[in-house]
């Protein structure tokens, strides 16, 4: 009913934040994280097909039941925030291919389910990490730790979605 395996990404063409959290019998476990990075010196093309390389090995070989994945927000920056747009959608495409489904969470959502605060900073979050998760379960790089978090936040919404998605009374 629940997924056990979440596969939190923080994308990106330059880093992608790669975690697979499992919901753990007390608490959440984070299972194996990684942070791949793209080289500079390669065309997009080339940078976006070693992202869904490396997402499409991560659900085989953690046998992720979803990905939950970080909407993007349109600021100021388009050009960062299209780079960021063809990221996602080949993170979704490596998804779809291994028959799993996609959750995407706001920024905001991320906060809110991780520290309770949807305007929390970047310290503020890896501090709430290590509540939940004891200082040893929160990766080291900071595109790992954020796929984390919106994996957390993919195991708390999935309870609350699943149990309002029964008939309404």
């Amino acid at each position: 009913m629940f997924d056990q395996m979440v596969l939190g990404v923080d994308p990106g063409v330059a880093s992608v934040g790669l975690a697979a959290v499992t919901r753990g019998t007390s608490r959440p476990a984070v299972a194996w994280a990684a942070t791949v990075r793209t080289p500079p010196d390669l065309d997009t093309g080339a940078r976006l097909r070693r992202i869904y390389a490396a997402v499409r090995s991560a659900i085989a070989e953690r046998d992720a039941g979803v990905v939950a994945l970080e909407r993007l927000l349109w600021g100021r920056n388009t050009g960062s925030a299209m780079a960021v747009a063809r990221a996602s959608g080949v993170i979704m495409l490596a998804a779809a291919d291994a028959g799993i489904g996609v959750q995407e969470y706001a920024p905001l959502e991320v906060k809110m389910a991780v520290t309770g605060v949807g305007n929390a900073s970047k310290a503020q979050v890896r501090r709430a990490l290590g509540l939940v998760l004891g200082k040893a379960g929160v990766p080291s790089q900071p595109d790992a730790a954020d796929a984390v978090a919106v994996a957390l936040c993919h195991l708390q919404q999935s309870r609350l979605r699943a149990l309002t998605a029964g008939p309404l009374r």
